[in-house]
């Protein structure tokens, strides 16, 4: 049984009991035993501190007998509720709940944050993912031992995850997770229906997240585009495009891999998205010389304007593009050099990550 449980037991128990004896001291006593009495012999016969029959019990055998099973039983029940109590402290319980407390403050303080539901083998390589990119997230999963193990892990790079422990489904649990604020979702539930209610719920609770839902089956793809995914990932579609591509290209996958594994750089490929407020606005890509000025590799734009046209994805763009509001380029590069030019750029949070 749960520690707190085992707790909320034992003095629910002792509680009982302290009632019973209480109404057997008047029942049995007679009308000269008031109510004050009672629990008065009822609390130091249960604590056993010896002070004496406050209510006499001489001549009357019926309360003698029922004196002693509250003796011998009533204080069994003490001894229970006490250890549990003793068990509670001991066990950090108390320093648990104020330690959730502050989580849940320095999560009503996240904003343009990512929320993570379910932390299964998915979700532990998004969460990984989030915590090498230095973004903003906050996991949810109603397995508690699930999310301890990762905060517990031997590397400590999860110790000051935050996290709530519930049903991702529940509508007031996302409230709690700041949707209303997040910049993101992911929902990674073993169940594609679960993932369907929570895209529902997020979309209606914020029009403008970014929502990526896992599908199983690849029929409910196209539910989950309808009830607001932005984009649906199939874990076996994805295993069997990176096996044939292990076949096909095994360089460019394992170059791909070091970029995802080399611990001394988080080299990604990344986004930056110009604002209205930019210094980049009118300016030329070459004059803004991502290679010299930020090391980065621009690889493609998307949105950018040209000769009146708008393009989609524009893939090595030429130099002499100017750069305007709202223009996406994508970028090649370790994400501090990311950052600090997203901080030049007019935004100074992380927009997304292409992995």
């Amino acid at each position: 049984m749960e520690l707190r449980r085992k707790l909320q037991f034992a003095l629910l128990t002792l509680l009982i009991v302290l009632v019973v004896t209480v109404v057997g001291y008047r029942l049995l006593g007679g009308p000269s035993v008031h109510l004050l009495d009672a629990l008065y012999m009822a609390i130091i016969t249960l604590a056993g501190v010896g002070y004496g029959e406050f209510v006499n019990t001489a001549g009357n055998p019926a309360l003698r007998i029922f004196n002693m099973f509250v003796v011998i039983f009533g204080v069994m029940f003490t001894v229970y509720a006490f250890s549990s109590v003793t068990a509670f402290l001991v066990e950090g319980e108390i320093t648990n709940i104020f330690w959730r407390r502050k989580m849940l403050k320095r999560i009503s303080e996240l904003k343009n944050h990512y929320i993570v539901c379910g932390v299964g083998d998915t979700g532990l390589h998004a969460i990984g993912e989030l915590t090498r990119t230095h973004s903003p997230y906050v996991v949810v999963d109603n397995n508690e031992e699930h999310i301890k193990r990762m905060v517990n892990s031997a590397d400590g790079q999860y110790r000051e995850m935050l996290y709530m422990v519930g049903d991702a489904t529940d509508a007031d649990l996302l409230d709690q997770l700041g949707i209303d604020r997040a910049k993101g979702l992911i929902t990674t539930l073993a169940s594609d229906k679960e993932n369907l209610i929570i895209t529902v719920l997020a979309r209606q609770k914020n029009p403008n997240i970014r929502i990526v839902a896992r599908c199983i089956d690849l029929k409910f793809s196209e539910r989950l585009m309808k009830a607001g995914a932005d984009s649906t990932v199939s874990p076996n579609q994805i295993g069997g495009m990176r096996i044939a591509s292990e076949v096909l290209r095994p360089h460019v996958v394992s170059f791909l891999d070091l970029m995802l594994k080399d611990k001394h750089r988080t080299l990604r490929i990344e986004e930056i998205e110009v604002p209205e407020s930019s210094a980049w606005l009118g300016k030329r890509l070459s004059e803004v010389n991502f290679r010299g000025t930020y090391n980065l590799l621009p690889l493609a734009l998307k949105d950018a304007f040209h000769d009146g046209q708008q393009h989609g994805f524009w893939v090595n763009p030429p130099e002499n593009i100017s750069v305007h509001s709202g223009l996406v380029v994508i970028v090649l590069g370790d994400s501090k050099d990311v950052h600090r030019a997203r901080q030049d750029a007019g935004k100074l949070t992380q927009v997304a990550v292409i992995g």
